[in-house]
């Protein structure tokens, strides 16, 4: 294992220990073994081929679904569904098509019962986190792909989870959005200090923004290595381009598309 900086120790939020999930009692293993611990403050990646189980072991995080064997835990306490502090991001942006911009940030807000004097400084706020100040008033369909990202990610956090958990979120934007957006979450979680757990399958991307990184195969899913970085910090400080002809970064993404090559 390479390690590029020494992480601190941080107070564990998530654990799951010993999970496994099949999706019927005669089909095989979609996980298996998997023992992941997440910690406050860290921003996690997970890479790994199509088909390995990345988006299933978020979704049992999240709550969505719950593991055939073993545990997963969030704090002390077993997750037994979906909880405002695990907010999720996906790679499609479920915003509201009748409500504009503020109103679906609002929304959750709405359903924590936030007075209305609350949630006006609140959404001020995260709409200046996310550069959509100007559009508030703007409905969904006039809004471009990383906008309505911005917007999905603006309503997330403005509940205030504990941890974030993002599908696969830029997977559909186009390379220069894409990187604007790296940027911009990079800013936030160096602002906010949540902890993230970040899907995707480029490696690029999971090098410049994650302070660890998880590699998976498949058949059946399963973590096998585990990176430590700094890139991130990195990135925060200087052009971004930069980090992607370093030598460390060169040699560690060199490293983990050989992983993934001999594992599919």
């Amino acid at each position: 294992m390479i390690s590029v900086r020494q992480q601190e120790n941080l107070e564990n939020i998530i654990r799951l220990s010993n999970v496994s999930l099949a999706y019927s009692a005669d089909s095989a293993n979609v996980l298996e073994n998997i023992d992941l611990s997440l910690n406050k403050k860290e921003f996690v990646c997970v890479l790994g081929p199509s088909g390995c189980g990345k988006s299933t072991l978020l979704k049992i995080i999240a709550g969505f679904i719950f593991p055939s064997q073993g545990t997963a835990q969030f704090g002390t306490k077993a997750i037994a569904g979906p909880d405002w502090q695990r907010g999720v991001v996906f790679q499609q942006p479920p915003l509201y098509p009748w409500l504009n911009v503020a109103e679906n940030i609002r929304f959750g807000l709405k359903m924590r019962h936030f007075s209305k004097k609350q949630s006006e400084d609140l959404i001020t706020d995260y709409l200046e986190k996310v550069g959509l100040l100007a559009f508030r008033n703007h409905k969904p369909y006039e809004l471009s792909g990383g906008m309505k990202q911005r917007v999905a990610i603006a309503r997330t956090l403005i509940n205030n989870p504990l941890v974030l958990l993002m599908d696969e979120p830029f997977g559909a934007l186009d390379a220069l959005t894409r990187e604007q957006m790296q940027a911009m979450l990079r800013k936030i979680w160096l602002e906010l200090n949540n902890t993230i757990l970040f899907i995707t399958h480029d490696v690029d991307e999971a090098l410049s923004l994650g302070t660890r990184v998880l590699v998976m195969a498949k058949g059946p899913g399963r973590i096998i290595r585990e990176y430590k970085t700094s890139f991130t910090y990195s990135a925060a400080q200087e052009n971004t381009e930069s980090i992607y002809h370093c030598d460390d970064f060169l040699h560690m993404r060199g490293e983990i598309l050989h992983l993934i090559r001999s594992a599919v």
